[in-house]
């Protein structure tokens, strides 16, 4: 059996979706307008066929990239981090989970708060650090935990370690998991530990999702039932409920995460060397420390440092191992939302498949599925509604080159000619955001 590496980026995404406008999300690009604020340095991803995919500032596209490079688009409703997760491993989420723009109603806070012995506080949309510094020392008088959601389908907890030890909030989460089921199934309930004193707090690391369970078998489940090990790294079991995951190991942030597939595909770590089957990770800090914050250079030194890690990491892959590197959805932090975006997401697998037309790949999320599937079982290239241990689960895998997969010829356009015949905007600088200021005074004062 050979191996197979899922590097998720969460968050990246590569331009608005036909439906963005329905989310909110009309104009985002999580690449394509970072390049165009940001200098981005990614040499390796650009000669992997990142810029094949759509004109990226200062990544141009490759000729003969050493990935086959493609866009994907969901078939799911929705933008968030479960939805996205679940249809790369073939299930479609028709129904989008609720959300609570408004706050959570009487009939979820009453028995939440019976359930617990305490009243909450906040109960509304808002970012996690805002909040927590809104209400952080009224939490610490009166011990009512913080609860808050935003855009997406979530139900947060926020806690001080001082007042509310870290088991006993990881225990409120059961409760309200318990709780927030039928027409109240949110994806997730998240606990939010921090610690400091007042005007200093800080998140710790020891966020945890509770997920609700995927309702329906997965290419994870699959890949369990035929003894394929799957490792997953980060909060990748968390949003499957452990479901088809046969060892997971907890990472703190993308420099953790990154270093410990290297250990694991050479033999360094405690675990010892990842021999055969899925290493499944996800890099949350784009999501979680740059996206949400609109944190525009955060997020591209944070894709400089995966750049830079990725001559070793193919370095490591033997003929027989595959890579994929794709995202679940946007989180475009040029954008006024700090919320999750509805995008496609990039496509990068490696090695390019022999035979693969100079065009960019096109297909759904559920394909990625279908081809670590494919490969791992070692079964013929075929779709997996057809045959074999996937029988029954959407998706085509992408190394089946035929005539009848949707491929989008890429005209390689430099992105110089492209900014001085108009075709995009150019990078914003100074004078542009000088002028923007003033159009902004014009209209409605200083």
């Amino acid at each position: 059996m050979s191996r197979f590496v899922f590097l998720m980026l969460d968050g990246v995404g590569i331009g608005e979706l036909p439906d963005s406008a329905d989310y909110g999300d009309a104009g985002s690009d999580t690449l394509g307008n970072l390049s165009r604020l940001v200098d981005l340095h990614l040499p390796h991803l650009g000669r992997m066929g990142l810029g094949n995919i759509a004109p990226l500032l200062e990544v141009p596209p490759a000729t003969d990239p050493l990935c086959l490079p493609g866009r994907l688009k969901p078939l799911s409703a929705g933008k968030d981090t479960t939805v996205g997760h679940w249809e790369h491993m073939g299930l479609i989420t028709r129904q989008p989970f609720p959300t609570y723009p408004d706050g959570f109603p009487e009939e979820v806070l009453a028995p939440f708060r019976e359930g617990i012995g305490h009243d909450v506080l906040g109960n509304k949309p808002a970012s996690g650090t805002a909040i927590i510094a809104e209400l952080g020392e009224e939490h610490l008088r009166t011990g009512h935990p913080i609860v808050y959601t935003s855009a997406d389908s979530v139900f947060q907890i926020a806690a001080h370690l001082d007042v509310v030890p870290l088991q006993r909030l990881y225990e409120w989460c059961e409760i309200a998991r318990a709780i927030l089921s039928g027409p109240h199934a949110v994806a997730r309930v998240i606990a939010r530990p921090f610690t400091g004193p007042v005007g200093e707090f800080i998140r710790t690391k020891d966020r945890r999702d509770f997920s609700l369970a995927p309702p329906s078998p997965t290419y994870l489940d699959r890949l369990a039932q035929a003894g394929v090990p799957v490792l997953a790294l980060g909060k990748i079991s968390e949003v499957f409920v452990g479901r088809g995951v046969t060892d997971t190991i907890k990472v703190g942030n993308n420099e953790e995460n990154l270093a410990l597939v290297f250990d694991l595909l050479r033999g360094a770590s405690d675990r010892g060397r990842f021999d055969a089957g899925l290493l499944f990770t996800n890099l949350v800090d784009f999501d979680m420390a740059w996206g949400h914050r609109n944190d525009c250079d955060g997020f591209a030194r944070g894709l400089e440092a995966v750049d830079a890690a990725l001559p070793a990491l193919l370095r490591l892959l033997g003929p027989d191992d595959r890579l994929i590197i794709s995202a679940d959805h946007g989180v475009d932090p040029t954008t006024p939302s700090t919320d999750h975006s509805r995008e496609y997401v990039p496509l990068l697998l490696y090695p390019r498949p022999p035979g693969a037309p100079d065009a960019v790949y096109e297909g759904h999320f559920s394909n990625t599925g279908a081809t670590i599937c494919a490969h791992l079982l070692g079964r013929p290239s075929t779709t997996c509604e057809d045959a074999g241990p996937c029988e029954g689960l959407p998706g085509d895998p992408i190394d089946d080159l035929q005539p009848s997969r949707g491929w989008r010829r890429y005209t390689p356009v430099q992105p110089s000619a492209a900014y001085r015949c108009g075709l995009l905007p150019g990078r914003v600088g100074p004078a542009e955001a000088a002028e923007a200021a003033a159009v902004l005074a014009e209209r409605w004062g200083e």
